[in-house]
C-alpha cells in the first residue's frame, strides 16, 4: 500500500523539480551566448595603440680645466765681462804699403785683312752670273715690250670697234629720224631712248621705248618711224654688228 502511494508521489516531486531544471538550463545557456556574442565583438576591434615617450635627462656638465699658469723661465744671470788689462808696452803699427800705380795696356795693333784676290775659276762664274743675269733682264724687257704691243693693239682694236659702231649707229639713226613726223605741238628737245632688236640681214624684230621723253605723240612717232626704217642699215664691218642697239632721238638733232 505504501509502494503503491510512494510512486504517484515520487513522480509528482519529479515533474515539480523538472520545470526550474529546464529553466535554469536555458537560462544557462542564454547567459552563454550572450557572453559569447560580446566577447568575438571586444576582440574584433583594433587594439589601441599607446605612444610612450622615454624621457632622458640630459648628461651633466663637463667640468671646465683651467689651464695651468705658465711657468717663469729662469732669466740667466748676466756674468760680468773679464777686464783685459793692456800692456803698458806700445806696440808699432807698421805702416800702410802704398798702392803701385796701375799698369796701362799695352796697345793692340789692329790687324787688317788683306783683300785675297779671286782665283781664275771664282772669276770665271763671277763671269758667268752675270752674263745670265744679262739674259734673264733681256728676256723680261723683251716680255714687257710685247705686253706693251698687245695691250695697244687691244686698245686700238677697241677704238676702232668703237669709232665703227659709231658710225653705224649714226647712220641707222640718220636712216629713222628721216621718217619721224613730228608732232605739232611739240615744244623744247626731249630725248626718248629706244631698244631695237634686229637680225644681220638689218630687218627690225621689236622695238621698245626704255625712256619716254615726256611727249607720248613724239614717243609714238619715234617707234613708228623705227619701223618704217627697217631693214636698217648695215655695218660697214660684219664683225661689229650687234643684235641689241640703244637708239636716243632728240627732235632738234
Amino acid at each position: 500500500m505504501n509502494a503503491a502511494l510512494a510512486g504517484p508521489f515520487l513522480e509528482a516531486r519529479r515533474a515539480e523539480s523538472l520545470g526550474p531544471a529546464l529553466f535554469l538550463a536555458v537560462a544557462v545557456h542564454v547567459v552563454l551566448a550572450i557572453t559569447l556574442t560580446f566577447g568575438v565583438r571586444w576582440q574584433s576591434r583594433a587594439p589601441e595603440v599607446i605612444s610612450v615617450e622615454l624621457w632622458q635627462p640630459p648628461p651633466p656638465p663637463a667640468p671646465v680645466v683651467q689651464p695651468e699658469p705658465p711657468k717663469p723661465v729662469p732669466v740667466p744671470e748676466a756674468k760680468p765681462e773679464p777686464r783685459i788689462e793692456k800692456p803698458d808696452i806700445a806696440i808699432k803699427v807698421p805702416p800702410k804699403p802704398k798702392p803701385k800705380p796701375e799698369a796701362k795696356p799695352k796697345p793692340v795693333a789692329k790687324l787688317v785683312a788683306k783683300p785675297v784676290p779671286p782665283k781664275p775659276d771664282d772669276r770665271l762664274a763671277q763671269q758667268q752670273l752675270r752674263e745670265e743675269l744679262a739674259r734673264e733682264q733681256q728676256l723680261l724687257a723683251a716680255e714687257r715690250e710685247r705686253q706693251a704691243m698687245k695691250d695697244q693693239l687691244a686698245r686700238d682694236a677697241a677704238s676702232a670697234r668703237f669709232k665703227a659702231i659709231a658710225t653705224w649707229v649714226d647712220k641707222v639713226r640718220a636712216k629713222i629720224r628721216g621718217n619721224i613726223v613730228l608732232p605739232p605741238d611739240l615744244k623744247g628737245n626731249p630725248e626718248a631712248l629706244f631698244l631695237v632688236t634686229q637680225l644681220p640681214t638689218g630687218e627690225v624684230l621689236q622695238a621698245r621705248l626704255v625712256i619716254s621723253s615726256g611727249h607720248t605723240a613724239y614717243d609714238e612717232a619715234v617707234l613708228r618711224a623705227i619701223l618704217k626704217s627697217s631693214p636698217l642699215p648695215k655695218p660697214d664691218s660684219p664683225g661689229v654688228f650687234e643684235r641689241e642697239l640703244k637708239l636716243t632721238f632728240r627732235p632738234m638733232d
